[in-house]
C-alpha cells in the first residue's frame, strides 16, 4: 500500500508538506504543490479521507438528506447542490430519509458520524419539536428545508405553501369556477396539509361552501392521481375544475378524465403543482405552480457555510410561488 510517506520521498519534500498540500493548510508553494501531485498520479495514492476526518474531526463535507430520489424535483435540488457545494470546495454526501421521520432521523445520524462540516435536512414527516431538538443537540449545524421553525428562522428555508395553493383556487374562482375538486398529497405530511388549507381558505374568502365529496386524498404519485380522479367521478361528484396537489397527480387525473370522456379543458379546467419540465408539453398544456427549488436549495447552502465559518445568521424571507398559466385552465361557467 502506498503511504503519505512514499510520496513525500518521490516528491523531495517533507511528509508534514505532504499532509498540508491535502488538507489545504498552511502556506505551500504552487512548485510543492504540483510535484505533490504529481507524484501522487506515479504512485497511485489515493489520500484515506476517512481516517483524516476522524483525525480532523472534519470531512470538508456538506450532508444532504432528501426524502427520496424521485422525479425531476429532487433532480434539480441535487443538480443546484451538487454545483454550488463542489464551488464552494467541499464535498456533498447525499442520503436517503425513505419518507419517514424514523429514517430522516437515522440519515442526519449518519451524517454527524460521517463528521460532515454542516447538513442540509429536506424533511416532509419530521415534527416541529423533532427538528428543534436536532438544532439543539446535534454536535453538527443543521439547515431544515420545506419546513417553517417559527422559534428558530435562521435556520430553515422554506416556501409559503398554504399562501401558493391559495392562489391557485383564488384564481380558478376569478375564472368563473366554483365547483372545483382537489386531489390532496399525503394528508399525514405538513405539506399536503398546508396546500389543503389554502384550497379552503380561498373557498371561505369567496364565501364558497367547503364540500367533503370533492376532495380525495392521494398520494404525490401519477397512479395516484389516476385512481383519486375516478374516485370523484364514480362518486358522482360534479366540478367544473380541479387543482391537483402535484402535477404527477395532475397527469393521473388527466387520463382518468379523457377515459370518462371529459374534454380538457372545455369541461374541466385543470391545475397542477410543482411546475415539472413535461407540464409545457402535456395536451393541453399544464397549468401548474412554480417552485423556487433552486433557489431554496442555494439560500440553504449559503446559510451552512456561513454556519461552518461561525459567521452571524439572519432569518430567511420565505419562498414564494408563481403561478404558470397554460392552456388546460379556461374561464368557467360563472365567468362574468
Amino acid at each position: 500500500m502506498i503511504t503519505m510517506l512514499d510520496v513525500s520521498i518521490r516528491a523531495g519534500v517533507s511528509k508534514a508538506t505532504v499532509s498540508r498540500v491535502l488538507n489545504d493548510t498552511g502556506q505551500v508553494k504552487k512548485s510543492t504543490r504540483d510535484a505533490v501531485f504529481k507524484a501522487m498520479d506515479e504512485l497511485g495514492y489515493r489520500p484515506n479521507f476517512l481516517a483524516q476526518s476522524l483525525a480532523n474531526k472534519s470531512s470538508n463535507s456538506i450532508g444532504l438528506v432528501v426524502s427520496n430520489f424521485d422525479g425531476p424535483y429532487f433532480g434539480r435540488l441535487l443538480r443546484q447542490a451538487a454545483k454550488l457545494i463542489e464551488a464552494s470546495g467541499k464535498y456533498l454526501i447525499v442520503t436517503d430519509g425513505h419518507d419517514t421521520p424514523e429514517d430522516e432521523l437515522q440519515a442526519v445520524q449518519l451524517l454527524a458520524d460521517r463528521r460532515c462540516d454542516a447538513i442540509i435536512l429536506y424533511t416532509r414527516f419530521m415534527s416541529e419539536s423533532a427538528l428543534m431538538g436536532l438544532l439543539t443537540n446535534l454536535s453538527v449545524p443543521v439547515m431544515v428545508i420545506n419546513r417553517d421553525l417559527p422559534k428558530a428562522r435562521e435556520r430553515c428555508v422554506f416556501f409559503e405553501q398554504q399562501l401558493a395553493a391559495f392562489n391557485v383556487v383564488d384564481y380558478l374562482i376569478r375564472q368563473g369556477h366554483r365547483d372545483i375538486a382537489c386531489i390532496t398529497g399525503p394528508i399525514d405530511t405538513p405539506t399536503a396539509q398546508a396546500r389543503l388549507a389554502g384550497y379552503r381558505q380561498a373557498l371561505a374568502q369567496h364565501q364558497i361552501g367547503f364540500i367533503d365529496a370533492l376532495v380525495t386524498y392521494g398520494d404525490s404519485s401519477v397512479p395516484g392521481g389516476y385512481r383519486s380522479c375516478n374516485t370523484l367521478l364514480q362518486a358522482g361528484a360534479h366540478f367544473s375544475a380541479l387543482f391537483a396537489s402535484n402535477d404527477d397527480m395532475a397527469i393521473g387525473a388527466m387520463k382518468a378524465l379523457h377515459e370518462a370522456g371529459k374534454r380538457l379543458p372545455q369541461d374541466v379546467s385543470l391545475f397542477g403543482f410543482d411546475d415539472e419540465p413535461s407540464a409545457a408539453y402535456l395536451q393541453p398544456a399544464l397549468s401548474t405552480v412554480y417552485l423556487p427549488i433552486d433557489a431554496m436549495i442555494e439560500a440553504a447552502i449559503a446559510q451552512a457555510l456561513r454556519l461552518i465559518n461561525g459567521e452571524p445568521i439572519q432569518p430567511l424571507t420565505p419562498f414564494t410561488g408563481e403561478l404558470k398559466l397554460r392552456e388546460s385552465v379556461v374561464p368557467g361557467p360563472y365567468a362574468g
